[in-house]
């Protein structure tokens, strides 16, 4: 009996199960990681900190989020694996513990025309069910509301299987609800005739204007000798009908010079040959041409809803879907809340669970109808969220990358309010973030560096906030900054007057923004700065808009050919050889003739993702072996693109190297803090805050008189935010107009003069709460922003 009791007291061994409480990473080298090895507790939030460039990134999202969605993959069978991109395995020697990875990152969601806010998060195709169920008249099925889906009408013997049952239809219909005008975009192409060609010369004096139409060529030909009009006239004096064959004739078979030749009105064949395809994938002068020639107005059938008349006559409660679809989110919430259908409870509950998860992470100032490639990286990472608040799914592991991006310091907290809550419930949430306020919330902090690039990739520290503070780090030194109030602030040497701005939820603002100052636009996210700034400024000479926008460009394109610096790398090389500079581009007659000069061998697996393999002749540098026997400075073209932008600016300032051009631009991208960058690095991989810094380094040699930058914080560290706020003081001191939109109280601080909008976002904002110094913001504390930065400066 004693034995008995003894045994039970004892405590009960941890069962094996419970022992898998980390995910242990061994031994990493991805990118620029040097056999990083750490130990991430499971169902904790762990900050990952370090300054940009440290290898953060390579360490959360290439190494454990990759390795767990290749493992995942595969799981599944030969046959679904054949559907799906082949991930290649990290650089690690171990990766134990990982867990189903979500990724929550900030890309932009995709910029086709027919995606919204709606359809990118389930909320519409909820709501074309409630209207087909409760809307009257009653018009069809989900689809009829659907302005991705087209009406059918088909005749013919037609056979419809159901089950066992096959039945032969004379007729078949399906009802979609996309306007037949503009195809479900909501907007309408039109082709400005002026910028085709000039009517008041004849095609022989080259009337026409259109990237490679010239009267020496084929098409000279094609016009003289087709016998529709004469090529001697002057286009203004063309007959109608002359005019409707030069520019909308169908395709005819002529027969010039004895050659048998197919004729073409211009319009159909430049939407064929130019419109219908990919922008970005055109030449620079023929993209510039579709950008003058090309006018997009409001689709005038449907008024910009997208959808057909029939989906819009059928209303529940004297709304249509159209109306539904246009409502802010919070007020759409509150009239679904008074619907009381029981036929349809529960997609009734789904829907303002949907709704009212908007709200929750401060997107209710949006609209469904919103077109997703038009939010912010902040604000596309907030909708991917959405599905994830909801989700009943434990021990997950997400993964968001600086999930405060784009967020005032008043939302701050709500966001860090949900990335607890998905802690709470048995989650490992890892984030990547800068700000101090997430910083502060950490289970578990890894911090990286100590610098960027090569001279970051290890870890320079694992623990708590607390002892980050006081472990003397780059991100401990520097997480409890404080920028000061100035002493003094600049005064404006004039203003840009806007006047009745209306542009989205503006409401009739007048503002005067001063120039020759550093002038900071504040207000919660979605409260008009950005519809401010690039909606309503006065598009004068000299204003220069550097935003997160992509750089146009394709995957050859890198920070050498974006800011013109190869140029005089490539002439310095050809000069110091006695060959010409053309061998020294990728792009042109250095090219490796096996991966034409892209170091990579982009194979296309039809139903499969492609997949890069590193190029075996030039081992992915890029160029044939003959040009890397060229040196410069003992270094080869391949070499100097490897060269990080500090090391390459070094390397270019004395010696046999020495390129005063080139060191002059390598200059300012060290200024805008982009030294860790290398000089080959596809502009592919870059983030949205190293787009917008690259964007700025290439326009700080610009004529233009006023800047205007959009969160030029994002993504950088504490330490760096310092040397950007010296960088635009140099801007404004060299007589430049600095306009920032920014959330960082550093940069509030720092500023000559705030303009506050509010109170609140979307109808709630959208006015001018505050004009004035930050001494003056602070004293009053009068606004959201007004106390936030009042707490910051200790004011």
């Amino acid at each position: 009996m004693s034995t008995a009791k003894r045994t039970a007291a004892r405590p009960a061994a941890p069962h094996a199960a419970d022992t898998h409480d980390v995910i242990r990473v061994h031994s990493a080298r991805v990118n620029n990681l040097k056999n990083v090895s750490v130990e991430i507790p499971k169902r904790r939030l762990t900050v990952f900190t370090g300054v940009s460039g440290s290898g953060k990134s390579s360490l959360v999202f290439n190494t454990i989020a990759a390795e767990s969605q290749r493992l995942i993959n595969e799981t599944y069978s030969a046959f679904v694996q054949g559907f799906m991109p082949t991930l290649a395995r990290p650089d690690v020697d171990v990766l134990d513990g990982l867990t189903t990875a979500i990724i929550v990152d900030q890309q932009r969601m995709g910029a086709d025309p027919r995606s919204t806010v709606g359809t990118a998060t389930d909320a519409n195709a909820m709501l074309r069910i409630l209207f087909s169920r409760l809307g009257e008249p009653h018009i069809g099925p989900p689809s009829a509301y659907s302005f991705n889906t087209a009406s059918v009408r088909a005749s013919g013997g037609i056979t419809v299987e159901r089950g066992t049952k096959k039945t032969v239809k004379a007729t078949y219909n399906r009802t979609g609800g996309m306007c037949v005008r503009c195809e479900g975009r909501g907007t309408v192409s039109e082709i400005d005739l002026t910028q085709l060609y000039d009517d008041t010369k004849s095609l022989n004096e080259g009337a026409l204007t259109i990237p490679g139409y010239s009267m020496d060529g084929w098409y000279g030909r094609i016009f003289s000798g087709c016998g529709f009009f004469d090529p001697d006239k002057p286009i203004r004096e063309f007959t109608e009908k002359e005019l409707h064959d030069l520019l909308h004739k169908e395709p005819t078979k002529i027969k010039v010079e004895g050659i048998n030749l197919t004729y073409e009105g211009l319009i159909p064949k430049i939407q064929k040959s130019m419109l219908a395809k990919d922008v970005d994938a055109l030449q620079p002068h023929v993209r510039a041409f579709v950008d003058r020639a090309m006018t997009f107005t409001v689709c005038p059938e449907c008024d910009g809803t997208r959808l057909s008349e029939g989906a819009r006559s059928s209303k529940i409660d004297k709304v249509s879907i159209a109306d539904a679809c246009a409502m802010q989110i919070t007020d759409l919430a509150e009239w679904v809340r008074a619907l009381d259908e029981p036929s349809v409870a529960p997609l009734l509950t789904a829907l303002r669970q949907t709704l009212d998860s908007f709200a929750e992470i401060g997107l209710g100032y949006l609209s469904l109808d919103r077109p997703a490639g038009t939010l912010s990286g902040g604000e596309a990472q907030r909708v991917k969220m959405i599905r994830h608040l909801g989700s009943s799914l434990t021990d997950v592991t997400y993964v968001f990358d600086e999930p405060t991006a784009g967020l005032h310091p008043h939302d701050i907290q709500r966001m860090n309010d949900l990335l607890l809550r998905l802690r709470d419930k048995g989650n490992t949430v890892l984030v990547v973030e800068h700000k101090p306020q997430t910083i502060a919330i950490a289970d578990h902090i890894v911090d990286l560096g100590p610098g960027a690039g090569t001279a970051g990739g290890t870890v320079c520290f694992e623990g708590s906030v607390e002892g980050l503070r006081a472990g003397g780090t780059v991100t401990g030194r520097h997480l409890d900054d404080r920028a000061a109030l100035k002493e003094s602030v600049r005064e404006p040497t004039g203003a840009l007057e806007i006047r009745g701005a209306t542009a989205h939820n503006l409401q009739g603002v007048d503002v005067d923004i001063p120039l020759g100052v550093l002038a900071v636009i504040t207000g919660v996210a979605g409260s008009g700065k950005s519809s401010l700034v690039h909606g309503s400024m006065p598009g004068e000479a000299g204003v220069v808009s550097v935003d997160q926008s992509p750089i146009k460009g394709s995957r050859r394109s890198n920070p050498a050919t974006y800011t013109g610096v190869l140029d005089p790398i490539r002439k310095a090389f050809a000069k110091a050889n006695g060959v010409k500079p053309a061998l020294f581009s990728a792009n042109s007659e250095g090219a490796c003739p096996t991966c034409n000069g892209a170091g990579v061998i982009y194979t296309d697996l039809a139903m499969m993702a492609g997949v890069a393999t590193t190029c075996e002749e030039c081992e992915g540098k890029r160029f044939q072996a003959a040009v890397l026997d060229y040196r410069l400075g003992g270094r080869d073209i391949s070499e100097v693109l490897a060269m990080p932008v500090a090391k390459a600016e070094e390397f270019f300032a004395t010696g046999e190297a020495h390129t005063p051009a080139a060191q002059r631009i390598l200059g300012r991208l060290a200024d805008v803090g982009l030294g860790y960058l290398t000089l080959g690095q596809p502009l592919t991989t870059l983030s949205g805050g190293e787009r917008q810094r690259l964007k700025l380094a290439t326009h700080m040699g610009d004529k233009g008189g006023v800047y205007v930058l959009d969160e030029p914080t994002t993504g950088l560290h504490l330490a760096d935010v310092e040397q950007l706020l010296g960088l635009l003081d140099r801007l404004v001191d060299s007589g430049k107009s600095v306009v920032v939109v920014e959330h960082h109280l550093a940069v509030m601080a720092h500023a000559d003069w705030i303009i506050d909008l509010g109170p609140g976002a979307g109808h709630d904002g959208g006015r001018i709460v505050f004009e004035g110094t930050p001494a003056d913001l602070v004293a009053a504390r009068s606004t959201l922003t007004g106390e936030h930065l009042a707490g910051y400066v200790g004011g």
